[in-house]
């Protein structure tokens, strides 16, 4: 037990330091286009209401005292910039190797960002302080806290990784339990969660698979015709999907060995510094394999 205790190796030095920002050497280093996205915005507002809530994480440089590679915290950090800070509070590594802190965490789902808002609610947390801390519309917290009534939980289930707009849940609402399944099955196997997909499938749904809609449906440009030839093409799209799935699984199999294999790489400080010394074009390209949240994102 004692040996056991002794070969333990402590993961952070006990306290943080304050550093100046301009002594930190991104590993991972934001891309331009980060700033204009909508989750920049929403941690650019929750750092000036709430403040950091988590410090960024650094690991010394040896023979370099003054400088600092940071691990974790590149948009934290390019924010505190924004707002003119010139020093930063960190948490310091001792191991800049196999540590690789939130570079594989993505983003928060429809339905996990649900049950983040029903928790802070249930804490007393006011929803006009959820939205101002997320930078966003009071009644866009209203609408994500009731974004699953309606929605059966083996769809819930199937759906909690996946990054897919809040529309599609609303429209997913429209349908009997056994249709939102079999319409998220399609949707899973055609790796598609667009509100123009699942719309396309609710125009498909026969009538009496629809939930408290008993009128036929009418669809702006469509015709009775055209509308009876989708529901039987989604119908032979659902048969043929099944017979699809055993080359694909194989193929995604493959590549997803390969961006797991390139984030092993990305996760290893000293490749990433010999890149961006020696081929920085490769790093952009290896960057954007193992963040792509899907491969069809990357073929696109």
């Amino acid at each position: 037990m004692s040996e056991t205790l002794n070969q333990t190796r402590i993961a952070f030095e006990p306290e943080c330091i304050t550093v100046p920002i301009t002594s930190l050497l991104p590993v991972r280093p934001p891309r331009a286009s980060v700033k204009a996205s909508h989750k920049y915005q929403q941690i650019r507002t929750s750092v000036v209401e709430i403040g950091l809530v988590e410090p960024p994480v650094i690991a010394r440089i040896d023979g370099n005292p003054e400088s600092f590679l940071l691990l974790d915290g590149h948009v934290r950090i390019e924010i505190l910039k924004d707002l003119g800070k010139t020093e930063i509070e960190c948490l310091v590594s001792t191991d800049d190797e196999s540590f690789t802190f939130n570079k594989r965490i993505s983003r928060l789902s429809a339905v996990q960002e649900h049950a983040m808002i029903l928790k802070a609610i249930a804490r007393g947390v006011s929803k006009e302080k959820i939205a101002s801390a997320l930078g966003m519309h009071v009644n866009s917290v209203k609408r994500k806290a009731t974004l699953l009534d309606g929605v059966c939980h083996e769809v819930v289930s199937m759906l909690k990784d996946t990054m897919c707009p809040m529309a599609v849940f609303e429209i997913l609402k429209r349908m009997k339990p056994l249709r939102q399944i079999e319409a998220t099955e399609l949707m899973i196997a055609a790796n598609n969660y667009t509100a123009v997909y699942a719309t396309a499938l609710l125009a498909g749904t026969p009538t009496n698979e629809l939930a408290g809609e008993r009128k036929s449906k009418k669809v702006r440009g469509v015709t009775p015709e055209a509308m009876i030839k989708m529901e039987k093409e989604l119908t032979r799209l659902q048969e043929s999907m099944s017979e699809i799935q055993e080359t694909y699984g194989k193929e995604h199999l493959q590549l997803t060995v390969v961006k797991g294999y390139l984030g092993k790489l990305l996760g290893n400080p000293r490749i990433v510094r010999y890149l961006l010394q020696n081929r920085p074009e490769y790093l952009e390209h290896f960057q954007a394999i193992a963040d792509a949240n899907s491969f069809s994102d990357q073929a696109a």
